[in-house]
């Protein structure tokens, strides 16, 4: 069943991916891991970095795929962008945004830009 989910994770993290290439993003790493956990994609979009993670859901029984980003969870991707910050020495005013982008079985996305808010 791991395996499954984790095929259907990758496979869902393509999708987002070229989605957001055609919406005019670049995408810069994918898996972004750290002790912390993982951040699915970081791409540019000219203004701002993009920290974003992917959900996919089976149905919607279980409620829209954005909202198992609970606060546990942005604070884990949180940590996890300080440790890309610092590994990239990048500049604590550069402009980053933490976005959510939902994939449902069919391949449609609906991104949630700005979709929470830095958490020490």
């Amino acid at each position: 069943m791991r395996d499954i989910r984790k095929s259907a994770g990758t496979k869902a993290e393509k999708i987002a991916a070229d989605y957001l290439c055609q919406q005019g993003v670049r995408i810069v790493q994918k898996n972004f891991r750290s002790r912390y956990g993982e951040i699915d994609l970081i791409g540019w979009d000219g203004q701002y970095y993009l920290f974003i993670e992917v959900k996919l859901r089976n149905s919607y029984e279980q409620g829209f795929p954005a909202e198992a980003v609970d606060a546990r969870k942005q604070r884990r991707i949180c940590q996890t962008f300080d440790y890309y910050r610092m590994k990239h020495k990048m500049d604590e005013y550069v402009p980053v945004r933490f976005d959510i982008v939902e994939v449902k079985w069919d391949g449609t996305c609906h991104w949630l830009k700005n979709a929470f808010d830095y958490i020490e």
